[in-house]
């Protein structure tokens, strides 16, 4: 089942070639697939910078993390610096309990990743158009339970011409149809790229 759907995602039609770090993102998380299966968020004690969770799972934060810290950027790195500056700026539920910035778990929070690209990423306004939407591009929904979620999208589109998101969304990394299957509240491209 896995190779027939490697070999329809293979067809599938691609967004216009984008050359340097927005098509080596979409390479880095597309390398995902297969090999972080597991979706795990539990809190682990990590390394910093260059930190990260074992290779065979994650959530959704990760694929995004793993894709630019293989082009040499580190959101880890970048989102504590951040946050130690600008803590105001961040969301802080009563949930996480926090005090101070955490190097283990900031960065594998959505809402942290939102905010950090809101603020040094290019945002787009959400819309349902396909063609606002390029190879790269980071989007952050609201699920229907409630919960945010994060994903990359990719070079290929759907027959019908939607492009394909990288993402995890419980069983590991996959690329499908899920772009316009949630509700959109952020679009974002970092590093900025003019076109």
């Amino acid at each position: 089942m896995y190779r027939l759907v490697t070999l329809l995602f293979a067809a599938s039609p691609v967004l216009p070639a984008v050359a340097g770090p927005a098509e080596d993102i979409v390479a880095a998380a597309r390398a995902q697939i297969g090999v972080t299966t597991r979706y795990d968020s539990s809190y682990q004690r990590i390394a910093y910078p260059g930190g990260d969770v074992p290779a065979d799972r994650g959530v959704c934060t990760d694929v995004v993390i793993r894709a630019y810290r293989r082009i040499g950027i580190d959101l880890q790195e970048r989102v504590h610096k951040d946050m130690r500056v600008a803590w105001r700026e961040y969301p802080h539920p009563a949930k996480w309990a926090l005090k101070s910035a955490d190097t283990n778990i900031d960065h594998r929070r959505v809402p942290n990743l939102d905010t950090f690209f809101r603020r040094h990423g290019l945002s787009i306004a959400p819309t349902n158009r396909p063609g606002d939407f390029h190879a790269g591009d980071i989007v952050v929904w609201q699920l229907p339970v409630g919960l945010p979620h994060i994903g990359i999208v990719s070079d290929q589109v759907s027959p019908a011409g939607t492009p394909l998101v990288i993402h995890n969304i419980a069983s590991g990394v996959k690329m499908n149809d899920v772009l316009f299957a949630f509700t959109i509240t952020g679009h974002y491209r970092y590093p900025t790229r003019l076109r």
